[in-house]
């Protein structure tokens, strides 16, 4: 048997000597404690070396993608193919189907290979002579970098990364945002329970409360730079007949720490939204004209990129996000959902509820089309999708003015004949009272 082994400095091919040693997989790591066991089980037949890093990257790139390199295949021709009543024992399964079918060699992959593998790369200093450890340490760390930045360079959407992740990390601020806000308003409370009622505005009320800090404070305190004239009176006259329990100046300190952090995450947060709106006119701008950043961005992160969302046909794109109410209602054979999260589209939103399915169908159908667009076309203007929109308005227009169902031809004749059904029935009852 022979095996094929895998490092950063080239291919090595060795040959087992004691084959029986494969079937005591359990007990096999005893015979290469050290490099001289080693040798009597296996003996290194050839070693084909990398001239450069660019040849090694090569030679990774293919094993990854299940593909036979120029230099495997130099390899395998000039020792493998002359013992070809060998088997040929490899790491990677669809590697040797691979092989198999190319060059018409028998491969083989078990856990006593993998175990043997394993065995090899513990003692590969001692087996693969004429090969520095430093050198196979440098060439292993350059392969890696490489390798990565291959990766990264040629990853069709690695620029959806950012839109996945800042989209993530808006819906976990606002997330954080209520609930401190919730907090505040509850702790702050206790002192002052009538300022929660006049200021409505979440942050308003946070710049309220860590300016005023004790309700005795609100007769001398300006809030006119954050509270119109109006509301400020209402909250000095809410002061002076308030039914808080009074606090001490600790709890307003937390409180106004509180405060600072609501005050800075909103902060960080319209920043964010802002780095989102501009990253998705970037990147899908058809989508963001069509259904808007958030709903665009929310789209692309459930997908997982720009491109796993384009093989999607228009059906996925509108109930994407609903899946488990598409499921429950195939498992109780009920109606599927119309929509998943298009349905917080704009065009969707300022429909009424009897044309919103309708809607949503014809959105989904166009989005499909833009992000197409967008993932796989050259240009980067926004042109077909504000095309898009204004032919689905004017529809959205025409369904609203004019009704869904319109009585055709056929639906004005069977109209007829059921009143003609109805006079009939009536002239009956008439007869049959006469008679009576």
């Amino acid at each position: 048997m022979l095996v094929l082994f895998e490092t950063a400095a080239g291919y090595a091919i060795f040959k087992v000597l004691d084959e029986s040693k494969l079937q005591q997989v359990d007990s096999l790591y005893k015979d290469f404690e050290t490099p001289e066991k080693a040798n009597k089980v296996v003996k290194l037949k050839h070693f084909e070396k990398f001239q450069d890093t660019t040849e090694a990257l090569a030679a990774a790139t293919a094993i990854v993608e299940g593909k036979i390199g120029k230099t495997l295949k130099k390899v395998l021709k000039k020792v493998v193919a002359k013992e070809a009543h060998e088997q040929l024992a490899i790491s990677d399964a669809k590697l040797g189907g691979v092989i198999k079918e190319k060059l018409d060699v028998s491969c083989i992959h078990s856990p006593a290979v993998a175990e043997l593998m394993r065995c090899i790369r513990s003692q590969m200093e001692g087996l693969i002579t004429g090969l520095p450890f430093r050198e196979i340490s440098a060439m292993s760390l350059g392969l890696a970098h490489s390798l990565s930045r291959y990766k990264l360079k040629f990853s069709p959407d690695k620029v959806d990364t950012m839109i996945v992740q800042a989209i993530s990390l808006l819906d976990d601020l606002d997330k954080e945002l209520n609930n401190y806000i919730m907090r505040c308003r509850e702790w702050y409370g206790w002192h002052f329970p009538e300022l929660g009622k006049v200021i409505t505005d979440n942050l308003a009320y946070c710049k309220t409360v860590r300016k005023i800090g004790d309700r005795t404070n609100v007769a001398g305190s300006d809030l006119s730079d954050i509270l119109p004239e109006e509301i400020e009176a209402e909250v000095k006259l809410a002061a002076e007949i308030s039914m808080g329990t009074e606090v001490s100046e600790q709890d307003i300190g937390n409180i106004s720490h509180l405060c600072d952090q609501v005050i800075e995450i909103t902060e960080y947060r319209a920043q964010l939204y802002d780095y989102l709106k501009n990253r998705m006119m970037a990147i899908a701008p058809n989508l963001t004209v069509m259904v808007g950043e958030l709903v665009g961005a929310r789209l692309i992160s459930h997908a997982g990129s720009l491109l796993n969302l384009a093989k999607h046909p228009a059906s996925t794109v509108q109930i994407l996000g609903a899946e488990k109410a598409l499921f429950r209602a195939l498992k109780t054979r009920k109606d599927t959902p119309k929509y998943g999260l298009i349905y917080h589209a704009s065009l969707v939103g300022q429909t009424t509820p009897k044309n919103k399915g309708k809607i949503s169908r014809m959105l989904a159908a166009k989005a499909a089309l833009a992000i197409r667009y967008d993932a796989l076309g050259e240009d980067t203007n926004a042109e077909m999708g504000a095309e898009n929109r204004a032919k689905l308005e004017a529809r959205l227009r025409q369904l609203e003015e004019k009704g869904i169902r319109r009585i055709s031809g056929t639906g004005k004749a069977m109209a007829k004949s059921s009143e003609k059904k109805k006079k009939k029935k009536k002239k009956k009852i008439k007869e049959e009272e006469e008679e009576d």
